[in-house]
């Protein structure tokens, strides 16, 4: 959901940008985009087919998100992509340390919806297809966890932990940066 928001005012500040200098807005020049697509298969393969892969599962979302990895590291002279490179990192380190999985605690967990209050959760449970329920004694790297809770917006609450929202910086920078001058018109005679 973060995400999603940083890539949604990305893209209406960019836009925005550039009309105001009267040039037409041109998205970032992503190389290897196939990888994006490629990436994303591990997440819905957990989702989708949890019971048929068993303990396998815990290494799809360290999978994926090596290949998001690759995918940024290739357009790693972007901007924003530094920044995003740092959250998809930390993110790796917090759910490769806990199993393959993000751990968020129960005391956040009831916050969100369809939460329980935290003596009802049952800790080592999935929360949905990337987070695990562990108390924070027993979390790995903690501190990047899934700890912090967002503001309600529009009856929604999420929780994010510090590598979401380098993701979502790096997404929004990458997006929303200021508009350089457009390509010059080639001309007919070359």
């Amino acid at each position: 959901m973060v995400l999603l928001a940083a890539l949604i005012l990305g893209l209406l500040i960019g836009w925005g940008a550039a009309r105001w200098r009267g040039w037409p807005y041109r998205a970032p020049e992503l190389r290897h985009i196939w990888l994006l697509p490629v990436a994303a298969l591990p997440q819905v393969v957990a989702v989708y087919w949890t019971a048929l892969l068993g303990t396998f599962v815990g290494l799809l979302l360290p999978l994926s998100l090596a290949v998001f990895l690759a995918f940024v590291w290739v357009n790693r002279r972007l901007p924003g992509m530094p920044v995003l490179l740092i959250g998809l990192l930390l993110n790796l380190a917090v759910i490769t340390a806990n199993g393959g999985w993000m751990p968020i605690s129960p005391e956040t967990a009831s916050h969100l919806p369809r939460g329980r209050p935290p003596e009802e959760a049952a800790v080592g449970t999935r929360v949905d297809e990337k987070s695990i329920l562990l108390r924070p004694e027993d979390t790995r790297l903690e501190f990047l966890a899934d700890r912090y809770l967002l503001p309600e917006v529009l009856g929604y609450r999420a929780a994010v932990s510090v590598g979401d929202v380098f993701i979502a910086a790096g997404a929004f920078w990458l997006l929303a940066r200021p508009p350089s001058a457009p390509h010059p018109k080639r001309s007919e005679n070359a």
